[in-house]
């Protein structure tokens, strides 16, 4: 894939991330001359939008592991002349950042997909300021959880019920549960002030339809692969695409279900 290709696939994801983050958004505490981090920006999505309602004065920088995501990022900044808002290259587990330096950490769905939530967390409270806010958007272990059933309705059926554990693996390790994260958060010196459940649903016509969205062609569908056995991973997403599609014929279509999670937190 070229960078070119890659840039433009991965702008597609604020579909995926504006639920979570108009909500973020709206969690924010707004106040004039901040400096903002937003860990695992991506393309730009909460950034921009919260460099341009902070105005002049203020400072947001975007952080992300990815060299062509900030090479987008750094063009978007000329292109939007975008002043206030800077891209870094680096990791959440060893940011490239001073101690106490920023008044607002967010991220976006950025922690589902870090190495080591713990590093992260330590790093969070090193580079924000005492009493600083910290607020954290994450999408919940029931995501997609009407193809997750099916799956286990499918390796049940095919005799394949050691592969069940295997998948529930696969989603703890992906998406952590409330209880979970807010012992993570306060082990790591931030206080919790608002714990905010949300959700939103995909709706599809057929089983193919989901198969075939960019999102799940691109983001989800590898990671399921690599845990079913490989020798008849086709057979059984066959299946679960017909129990799918029994239940699209009953009503016309089925949802697909994304629920999240943010968390308005202050550093101690």
């Amino acid at each position: 894939m070229s960078v070119s290709d890659e840039s433009l696939l991965y702008d597609e994801l604020p579909f995926w991330s504006a639920p979570f983050g108009m909500l973020l958004l709206d969690t924010v505490r707004y106040r004039k001359k901040i400096k903002v981090l937003d860990i695992g920006c991506g393309y730009g999505f909460p950034m921009f939008e919260l460099a341009d309602r902070l105005g002049k004065g203020s400072e947001v920088h975007g952080l992300d592991p990815s060299e062509i995501a900030v090479e987008v990022l750094r063009a978007k900044i000329k292109l939007k002349n975008v002043m206030n808002a800077f891209a870094v290259c680096g990791s959440g587990e060893n940011m490239p950042f001073g101690n106490s330096v920023f008044d607002v950490i967010i991220s976006n769905n950025g922690l589902n997909n870090v190495v080591d939530q713990g590093k992260v967390l330590a790093e969070c409270f090193r580079v924000c300021k005492p009493g600083g806010q910290m607020v954290l958007t994450m999408n919940l272990p029931h995501t997609m959880v009407e193809f997750y059933d099916a799956l286990k309705s499918a390796l049940s059926g095919m005799d394949l019920f050691e592969f069940i554990p295997v998948m529930d693996e696969h989603i703890f390790e992906k998406r952590k549960p409330i209880d979970y994260l807010q012992e993570l958060i306060t082990g790591h010196g931030f206080r919790i002030s608002s714990v905010q459940p949300d959700g939103f649903k995909y709706r599809f016509t057929s089983a193919q339809a989901f198969y075939n969205h960019y999102l799940v062609k691109n983001f989800f569908m590898p990671s399921w692969k690599a845990f079913l056995p490989s020798d008849r991973t086709e057979e059984i997403i066959s299946e679960v695409a017909n129990i799918l599609d029994q239940e699209a014929a009953a009503k016309g279509y089925f949802d697909v279900s994304v629920p999240f999670v943010c968390f308005d937190c202050e550093r101690r």
